[in-house]
């Protein structure tokens, strides 16, 4: 992890026993790679808490936010409700309440409290939460330490990039939460560092084309991926540009300017009953006083000026869409974006940097003459024009995970390319994010196609 994190955190980790022998003699390369991870991303999970007290950590500031206590509980929930209970002979619940109370959505699995109750949640205490994670932890350990049942296997690296989600959520409501709270609170201090590299100017915007053509989308199945990435299948695409880089704070600010939030012209129907309904006139986490517009984030509150030359984030798919419209552009469709990062690495401003903002660009003279668009992966998750439906074949898993992801193919788009949250082990170029296009406490953002 990025040495901006505190470690005592991961002390706390190593003073209980769990994940310890994992890479142990007997067990075949991609188990010890599986285990290796595991480990990994549950110390993450706990490291991300460590600025956080144990007040912040009960708070739950919008409906479609959780505390950051109930995450920590729910990843591990999934661990023993869904490998352990099944593939560790003689294993006893740390609790015979927890499978029902940090149940998330698994209406076939257990009843479960209403979402909004969870800042509700003052017990169990966060000792408790962790003595939890702790017990199971020891138990998948052990489970490592034996023959591994091809689909514990499989649900086990389901559960590592399942808490690999939980983990960006953890960061989206931790900044809500710290919005909402009057004094408004860093979650970390500035980096002096970071502030003195941003630069004063994005490169100039350039359209890149792409030829279109039959190309195939969606996941081979080789390796892990989700079911909605599923089945592999041929589209067709007519000749397309993209932007070469996401839209920034300075380009949306001379949008508000405009009037972008005053005209229902640039806007969808439901996008601006949205506008009117919320009041929106600015992204979310924007300030204007005096003339002068702060952005808070995960450091604290920023001026505009300051990082106008950075991604606009946390819009919605409304907004994004009305911003492209008053450019004289429009959103790209997912299959388009997967199309043209197919062939391009997996690299940019992630979880893993330890930024925890979306970066500017290099000046277009430092840029490499390259004809491929910057900021693909990472920053922010792109908004795209396309509905999150099934692909042909699709099928969901069995059992009460087949409601992972199918469930909500009704009313969502499409997001490509993680975020400054996103783990960079976690994403890929065929990774379908959904949210419906009111949300905006995401880290999304814009990319111009045409």
């Amino acid at each position: 992890m990025s040495p901006n994190f505190p470690a005592k955190l991961w002390d706390t980790l190593d003073s209980m026993r769990g994940l310890r022998t994992v890479g142990a003699r007997g067990l075949s390369t991609p188990a010890v790679e599986l285990a290796r991870r595991l480990r990994e991303t549950r110390r993450r999970s706990l490291v991300l808490c460590n600025p956080l007290t144990a007040e912040d950590m009960m708070v739950q500031s919008a409906p479609e936010a959780s505390p950051a206590k109930w995450h920590l509980a729910h990843t591990t929930w999934f661990f023993e409700s869904f490998i352990l209970n099944e593939f560790q002979s003689g294993y006893r619940l740390f609790n015979r309440d927890f499978p029902w109370l940090f149940n998330s959505y698994y209406q076939s699995f257990a009843a479960f409290p209403e979402k909004r109750l969870r800042a509700s949640f003052s017990r169990p205490t966060l000792d408790e939460v962790l003595r939890y994670r702790g017990y199971v932890d020891a138990a998948l350990d052990h489970l490592f330490s034996r023959n591994l049942h091809p689909e514990a296997f499989n649900r086990l690296e389901l559960g590592v990039n399942h808490e690999e989600q939980h983990q960006e959520l953890l960061l989206t409501d931790i900044l809500n939460a710290l919005f909402t709270n009057p004094l408004r609170p860093a979650y970390l201090v500035p980096d002096p560092n970071q502030r003195s590299t941003e630069p004063a100017d994005a490169p100039a915007l350039r359209d890149i084309a792409f030829e279109g053509g039959l190309v195939e989308v969606g996941a081979s199945g080789d390796g892990f991926c989700f079911d909605n990435e599923l089945e592999r299948h041929r589209v067709w695409l007519e000749e397309y540009r993209l932007a070469s880089r996401l839209v920034t704070c300075g380009e949306y600010a001379a949008f508000i300017a405009d009037g972008g939030y005053r005209r229902p012209e640039l806007w969808l129907s439901a996008g601006w009953d949205a506008v009117q309904a919320h009041g929106w006139h600015c992204p979310l986490y924007w300030t204007e006083s005096g003339g002068r517009w702060t952005i808070f984030t995960l450091r604290g509150e920023q001026p505009l000026n300051a990082i106008k030359s950075l991604p606009v984030s946390h819009i919605s798919y409304f907004e994004a869409d009305a911003y492209a419209r008053w450019s004289g552009r429009r959103l790209p469709t997912e299959s388009e974006w997967e199309a043209a990062a197919a062939q391009e690495p997996i690299a940019g401003n992630l979880l893993d940097s330890g930024r925890l903002h979306p970066a500017g660009l290099a000046t277009e003279s430092a840029q490499p003459r390259i004809p491929h668009p910057a900021q693909l992966f990472g920053d922010c998750w792109e908004w795209t024009g396309s509905a999150y439906l099934a692909y042909p074949g699709f099928k969901p898993l069995n059992g009460s995970l087949g409601e992972y992801n199918g469930k909500f193919m009704s009313g969502q788009m499409v997001l490509r390319g993680g975020s400054c949250a996103t783990p960079q082990a976690h994403i890929r170029a065929t990774y379908r994010n959904f949210f419906s296009p009111e949300t905006r406490w995401q880290f999304s953002g814009i990319r111009l196609a045409s």
